[in-house]
């Protein structure tokens, strides 16, 4: 395992060029990452430097699948299942990824836009059951609150800490027939501006990655079927980059902020969404 860091090391400003994106042996948790984006982030820290990576998924084997596959890449790696809506369940998840040191580094991966939909409509809002809101709420916000308070007490003690959450451009420039799901993101968002304030002056950092739409997660040939069809090329023509978004996309925005490249930028949103949207 490589040696972190001192606690101060960054605090003058960021590494040599070389080092520039190097972890120097920090610990990650990284919430959604049995599968997906959550995977690409997790594989991609551990590429770069983590000492180690705490991977979270609601289903036990998917995590423990990722977390095999970075043990191979010779970097230590925990399975901590857990449900992030359930702030004791996260308490008890971050108390096992403590057998691999100090988390400093936090991913907010996980999250629900609901049944995977391929782009067929969803209900309008009115049309919505209250029953079914909690499910957005929980994961996509409250499962971000309860990662963040299980994660900030340890990143104070070390004076050091970056913290990305993984929102959605339905929740920057509203989307229909997501109305509820563009709320919870929208709230993590705004949360991650007042947590950049609280933080900061701990040599924390909190901001947030903005995604539109990524290549669907099936297997072949039903992607390569997928994206031929009429519907999905009409939907990458929204798109000043032509083509659906892939999880490393992500991730290489994920490890950038994570990084000491990063360590001057606090309370931001990062759309990496093709050009579906500006951000100025």
């Amino acid at each position: 395992m490589r040696q972190a860091a001192p606690a101060g090391a960054s605090a003058a400003g960021p590494a040599q060029p070389d080092s520039l994106l190097d972890l120097h042996g920090q610990v990650a948790f990284v919430s959604g990452a049995g599968q997906g984006t959550g995977r690409a982030i997790a594989l991609m820290l551990a590429r770069n430097g983590a000492g180690g990576v705490a991977v979270n998924d609601f289903v036990g084997e998917r995590a423990e699948a990722v977390a095999t596959e970075i043990r191979t890449l010779g970097v230590p790696a925990v399975a901590v299942p857990a449900d992030v809506g359930n702030l004791d369940a996260v308490r008890g998840a971050f108390a096992q990824a403590q057998a691999l040191g100090p988390v400093t580094l936090l991913v907010n991966n996980a999250g629900t836009a609901g049944p995977a939909q391929q782009m067929r409509p969803t209900p309008l809002f009115w049309e919505t059951d209250p029953a079914d809101w909690d499910r957005f709420l929980r994961t996509n916000l409250q499962g971000v609150l309860n990662c963040c308070h299980a994660a900030l007490p340890v990143m104070v003690a070390q004076q050091r800490g970056r913290i990305v959450t993984i929102v959605s451009d339905a929740a920057r420039t509203g989307e229909a027939r997501l109305s509820v799901y563009a709320a919870a993101k929208a709230g993590a968002a705004g949360f991650m501006r007042s947590l950049a304030k609280e933080a900061g002056r701990y040599n924390i950092t909190a901001n947030c990655v903005s995604l539109s739409t990524l290549e669907p997660a099936l297997d072949e040939p039903a992607k390569s079927e997928f994206l031929a069809s009429e519907q999905a090329r009409a939907h990458v023509a929204r798109y000043a980059i032509r083509r659906f978004g892939s999880p490393d996309d992500v991730a290489a925005m994920v490890l950038f902020l994570c990084s000491d490249a990063a360590g001057w930028i606090t309370g931001q949103t990062y759309p990496v969404n093709g050009g579906y949207s500006a951000a100025l």
